[in-house]
């Protein structure tokens, strides 16, 4: 085996490297060029200085590349508006698009900020969270996290839907106490510590929904209650959640009586729920009358709501582009006609499944 120092049973020798090479010198010639060796040793430093400098420059570039495939630690938002959604290998493309692909690759960061959207995204991460998360990817599932601290940020700043992300969380982290228990089964991406660590934040998350205090705008001029009744009853029927209409009340007791309005409560019913649905959950007062606002309750444990959302993602039949409502894919530039459908959600998820 090599030897890094000089060898005992040597014959007073060393060996040393010269441009032309390795060579043996000994005690008393290594002594003598002392001075030579000081100078190019000096070479030897600066050319090591250059190397270091070069070495910065490609570490720089590499941080950058991985910037750019999301797999450094800053998050990295992919801002696409529309993408392909290929269902099957030709010639051209290898591969499918997957529910992980197309949720890195859409424009969900600026989606955030849209108040259109924004319920759309809540949503979405919900499903994911349920049933969805182990078939991502390793680096969508860190963006799925990353897009949820802008969430939850978003909801502290603006101190609103505070009440569908606390249930986000609570879905979220039910998932994930299960999904940890079965990491023998590889299905999540990555180091178990780390997902401990995000089980972590969300608790530190909910807390700090739990002790968000909303304050109240100050009075400038007309508020709700100054308003006619007819008029309010015209604004709370555009409520689309029961549990909005009973915060409401309890909020402002002056508008208490008309949240209990039996009409706006059949006309919530009758919105979600179809007629057969409702005949199979009557509930009866005692005077003779249908309790609506029971049975709205009653209805909600048993069938899922009717969901509603003023912006979706798009899906073309024709040349089969995912795309956001304002954004002009390529097929609808150059034919105005072509066949759009609107996703909800669960659709979304449902593509992905072939």
């Amino acid at each position: 085996m090599p030897f890094l120092g000089q060898d005992w049973r040597s014959p007073g020798q060393s060996w040393v490297k010269t441009e032309e090479g390795w060579k043996k010198t000994s005690t008393d010639e290594a002594n003598n060029n002392n001075t030579e060796s000081f100078h190019k040793q000096e070479e030897c430093f600066n050319k090591e200085n250059l190397l270091l400098s070069l070495s910065y420059d490609l570490s720089a570039k590499k941080r950058k590349k991985d910037l750019m495939n999301n797999n450094a630690k800053v998050p990295y938002f992919h801002r696409e508006k529309w993408i392909y959604v290929h269902k099957g290998s030709t010639k051209e493309r290898h591969g499918y698009c997957t529910l992980g692909e197309a949720f890195n690759r859409l424009d969900f960061c600026s989606a955030i900020n849209d108040t259109r959207r924004f319920n759309y995204i809540v949503r979405l991460l919900e499903l994911i969270a349920k049933s969805q998360l182990p078939s991502l990817s390793g680096v969508a599932q860190k963006n799925f996290m990353n897009i949820l601290e802008r969430v939850v940020q978003k909801v502290l700043d603006d101190q609103q839907n505070v009440r569908p992300i606390k249930e986000l969380l609570q879905t979220l982290y039910m998932s994930l106490c299960v999904l940890v228990q079965d990491m023998g089964k590889s299905v999540l991406v990555g180091n178990i510590n780390i997902w401990v660590h995000r089980m972590e934040n969300i608790l530190q998350w909910q807390q700090q929904l739990d002790n968000i205090q909303i304050n109240r705008p100050p009075a400038a001029g007309m508020t709700l209650t100054d308003l006619p009744a007819t008029v309010q009853m015209c604004i709370m029927e555009r409520l689309s959640d029961g549990r909005d209409l009973v915060s409401l009340g309890e909020g402002c007791p002056e508008m208490g009586a008309l949240t209990e309005d039996r009409l706006l409560w059949k006309k919530l019913c009758q919105y979600h729920f179809t007629d057969r649905q409702i005949r199979k959950r009557l509930m009866v007062s005692e005077k003779g009358h249908l309790e609506w606002k029971k049975m709205y309750f009653k209805l909600s444990r048993c069938y899922p709501l009717r969901e509603q959302y003023s912006d979706t993602l798009h899906f073309c039949t024709h040349c089969h582009i995912l795309f956001w409502k304002d954004t002009n894919h390529p097929c609808t530039a150059n034919n105005p006609d072509s066949c759009t459908v609107a996703l909800s959600p669960q659709d979304f998820i449902d593509l992905f499944h072939f």
